[in-house]
């Protein structure tokens, strides 16, 4: 900055200053210290009401009246239709909002049909016997069949079979083999 530029800044800032204490000063002397603020009035009197009680038969009266007029906008020349009927609205059905979550797995198809169990003496290990197609499975509790089911549980009636890549479980029903002697 120049000299010249340095006095004027100067010269201003006197001039901020001299004003602020002259705003400050003459604002005291009011007696109250704050800028702006009134003394209170020590003349104030309240008004006389002669009946501070709430209206209630006048609220009332005004709460039940209706507006019965043409209900016409004075903005538009041609005149108002006439009132819709109301139709009573069922219950609407939820917006779902966000991407539609992927549809379930199908259920686990075992390729196989369990027609019978066997257990080795009593509390022994329970085997279950499979068809699938030709070919007629014996299986433990435990064990995996078909490369990719596991046996869980053998009941009276059913078997409980998990898809050992996924880890879902599907119930096989027993199935009763045709009587000898029947037409297939």
């Amino acid at each position: 900055m120049t000299r010249r530029t340095e006095i004027y800044v100067f010269a201003g800032l006197i001039v901020v200053l001299i004003g602020a204490a002259y705003y400050f000063f003459s604002s005291r002397s009011d007696g109250n210290g704050l800028p702006g603020v009134l003394a209170a009035d020590t003349k104030f009197q309240p008004l006389d009401v002669q009946e501070p009680a709430l209206r209630m038969d006048l609220l009332e009266k005004i709460r039940k009246l209706e507006y019965s007029g043409s209900h016409r906008n004075i903005f538009v020349a041609t005149p108002p239709a006439p009132p819709r009927p109301l139709v009573p609205a069922g219950p609407a059905a939820p917006v779902f909002i966000g991407p539609k979550p992927p549809p379930p797995p199908p259920p686990v198809q075992v390729p196989a049909e369990f027609f019978g169990y066997a257990s080795q003496g009593s509390g022994g290990r329970k085997v279950a016997f499979f068809t699938s197609g030709d070919d007629v499975l014996i299986i433990g509790e435990g064990e995996t069949f078909l490369s990719r089911f596991r046996l869980d549980h053998i009941g009276n009636e059913s078997a409980d079979v998990e898809e050992v890549s996924t880890g879902r479980h599907a119930t096989v029903p027993l199935v009763q083999p045709p009587a000898p002697g029947a037409n297939q």
